[in-house]
């Protein structure tokens, strides 16, 4: 795999002033994943929203590891019950439509 495109945790975690074990953590619990290429880690960047959101939850709001797992999965929860919703409406949408005809 490329490191061109991938974000490497040392100099994201000396831009953002937090500690590398923290992004550790995060792996540790199945909220990032991190990449190993030639002894460094890095994070992929469509990764780099969610890890700055728990960055803040952590560091602003003072919310331990377990209280940012449990908000990560409730949040997924939330997102795919979005993505059903509007795969109904959208559904119900066409169902409509062919009832006027």
């Amino acid at each position: 795999m490329n490191s061109k495109n991938l974000i490497q945790i040392k100099q994201f975690c000396l831009y953002h002033e937090i500690d590398n074990t923290f992004i550790t953590d995060l792996h540790n619990y199945g909220l990032v994943q991190i990449i190993i290429l030639e002894e460094d880690e890095y994070l992929q960047p469509e990764q780099l929203p969610a890890v700055e959101k728990m960055i803040r939850l952590h560091y602003d709001l003072k919310i331990n590891l377990e209280g940012i797992d449990a908000i990560a999965n409730l949040l997924n929860k939330i997102e795919v019950l979005q993505q059903n919703l509007t795969a109904t409406q959208n559904k119900l949408r066409l169902y409509e439509h062919y009832q006027i005809e």
